[in-house]
């Protein structure tokens, strides 16, 4: 069961990939945009850890979550990043 978002954020980004995490984190920061992971650090408490997903099966994949207002500008810093599927 996913957890519910916190009260005024939205998800923008979802992924199992670690890079793509850590590069996403790095632009909000550089921006000064607030935001959340949520389930970043529950990855390996639950039985089959990743996978071969990049993320607990249980558990979901990652999500970067910001405030409301910040939506917008957020989903324009985060286009270039494009997950390519191996």
């Amino acid at each position: 069961m996913n957890e519910p978002e916190k009260s005024g954020f939205v998800t923008v980004l979802k992924t199992g990939n670690n890079a793509l995490i850590a590069m996403a984190k790095s632009l909000l920061e550089s921006a000064g945009i607030e935001y959340t992971v949520k389930g970043e650090y529950s990855q390996d408490f639950f039985a089959f850890g990743r996978l071969g997903t990049g993320f607990s099966p249980i558990v979901g994949p990652v999500e970067i979550q910001v405030l409301r207002e910040d939506e917008e500008d957020t989903r324009g810093l985060l286009a270039s990043l494009e997950e390519n599927p191996s």
